[in-house]
């Protein structure tokens, strides 16, 4: 049974720093891409991040500069890390993970789900 674990999350004041991770087991995902997603209240879940099979990274504009994406393939987990966080960042991140050797930005490029981490900024 493959498994996404997130953790990491909390809360934190605006400008601050925060790395949340994504454990996997079940199934390696070396040479597939993995990315985070994340969801606000009220809003459709939306691309952050995402790390293809040769570990080409892809960030969403609103994050570009700030949030690094990586991954350690021996423990088969994968990274987010955040910096200068901004109020607008709220929301539950999930890590995602699929088969396709690229990041696509699309949900639907990924077949594996997380539970989710609350990621919550304060003003």
């Amino acid at each position: 049974q493959v498994q996404l674990v997130e953790s990491g999350g909390g809360l934190v004041q605006a400008g601050g720093s925060l790395t949340v991770s994504c454990a996997a087991s079940g199934r390696t995902f070396s040479s597939g891409a993995m990315a985070w997603f994340r969801q606000a209240p009220r809003k459709e879940r939306e691309f952050v991040a995402g790390i293809s099979g040769s570990d080409m990274s892809t960030y969403a504009d609103s994050v570009k500069g700030r949030f690094t994406i990586s991954r350690d393939r021996v423990k088969n987990t994968m990274f987010l890390q955040m910096n200068n966080l901004k109020p607008e960042d709220t929301a539950v991140y999930y890590c995602a993970g699929g088969s396709k050797w690229l990041a696509g930005t699309h949900f639907t490029n990924y077949n594996y789900w997380g539970q989710g981490t609350q990621v919550t900024v304060s003003s």
